[in-house]
């Protein structure tokens, strides 16, 4: 059986985008309702040299946005990454969502053997074919992220649990 790039990707970043925005909501309403600070949560790490739950959604979205549009052949967006509230992350989210649902699935043809250069033009570029960028590089980075953010509100006393992360599927 074969599985196109586009099948693999985008509804699989459209799922746990949506449960994102979904943990990120019951995080505010967690904060809101304990008066807690918003930012003690945004700012929350789990270790001093790890990135705060605020810069491990945008860059989850990053991931999302960036994997899929390459694979599409499609032009980036440029977004800011100014977010520092709950509402600007879940916009984040939503814009994210916006750019990949756009996305043709027709783009992503031949995307399992077009090469995908990284960083290009710096002593850290790297060049591979679409489908290892897809499943080696891009879909266990997006997930890292994603899987940190939830923690990091598990951690944080959210209510959250396994059904959360996993959204609707």
């Amino acid at each position: 059986m074969t599985i196109s790039l586009y099948a693999a990707s985008v509804p699989v970043f459209r799922q746990l985008l949506g449960s994102l925005d979904q943990l990120l909501a019951k995080a505010e309403a967690h904060a809101t309702e304990r008066k807690i600070d918003p930012d003690a949560l945004l700012q929350a790490r789990l270790f001093p040299d790890m990135f705060p739950l605020l810069k491990q959604v945008q860059i989850a979205c990053d991931f999302a946005r960036g994997v899929s549009g390459r694979l599409a052949g499609a032009e980036l967006p440029v977004i800011d990454a100014g977010q520092k509230t709950f509402a600007d992350l879940r916009a984040l989210i939503t814009a994210t969502l916006d750019f990949i649902g756009g996305l043709d699935s027709a783009g992503f043809d031949g995307a399992d053997t077009r090469e995908v250069v990284l960083r290009p033009g710096t002593p850290k570029e790297r060049r591979m074919p679409g489908q290892h960028y897809l499943l080696h590089y891009g879909l266990p980075q997006f997930f890292f992220h994603a899987t940190t953010a939830y923690d990091l509100l598990r951690h944080n006393g959210v209510e959250v649990g396994k059904r959360d992360f996993m959204g609707n599927y």
